[in-house]
């Protein structure tokens, strides 16, 4: 029993020091769009682009995420991607909402359930772009370390896109990070 709570808390200190961004600035402020419908919000999301970032490492294409309401009022989250071996990797997780006024800030979580009371485990999931019809939203968080834009389609119009970098610019990413997702025929 001893060797189990060892390996534990080895575990948690390893997640731990994994999960807290080093030297994170929160400084400058991050405004969320003023409401998200989680209805409507539900459902199928195409990764247009992303800031590179350790967990999505493998994927080199076809990426999405799909939103499921749950009975409880939290989300399912299921995301995929293609390897450049065009294995399909999948990562499930759940969403809870910590704005109830707006409902665009959400907390994620990958990690087993067992470590849902440790609050490094949760990631700051803010929608801070939203088109009126939901046809695509851009997900950041405060640090700025971690951004996506989302569409319900495959591709995004030029126009639209090039108006999504600048709202971005203006909460303090530097567009010239993302990296385009290949999004292919499955």
């Amino acid at each position: 029993m001893g060797r189990i709570l060892r390996l534990v808390a080895c575990l948690v200190t390893v997640l731990a020091l994994y999960c807290i961004p080093a030297g994170a600035d929160t400084s400058a402020s991050m405004k969320t769009v003023s409401s998200v419908d989680l209805d409507r919000y539900a459902g199928l999301w195409y990764e247009i682009s992303r800031l590179p970032n350790r967990f999505q490492q493998g994927c080199s294409g076809n990426t999405t995420a799909e939103y499921i309401i749950r009975k409880d009022g939290r989300l399912d989250v299921i995301n995929r991607c293609t390897t450049t071996d065009g294995e399909e990797i999948r990562a499930r997780g759940v969403a809870r909402i910590v704005d109830e006024t707006t409902r665009a800030k959400l907390k994620v979580r990958f990690a087993p359930a067992f470590l849902s009371f440790l609050p490094m485990v949760w990631g700051d999931y803010w929608i801070i772009d939203l088109a009126p019809d939901y046809s695509y939203a851009v997900v950041g968080e405060p640090a700025r370390k971690y951004l996506w834009v989302l569409s319900r389609k495959p591709t995004v119009e030029d126009e639209t896109y090039r108006g999504i970098l600048e709202r971005i610019e203006l909460q303090g990413y530097d567009s010239g990070d993302l990296v385009l997702t290949p999004q292919n025929s499955r």
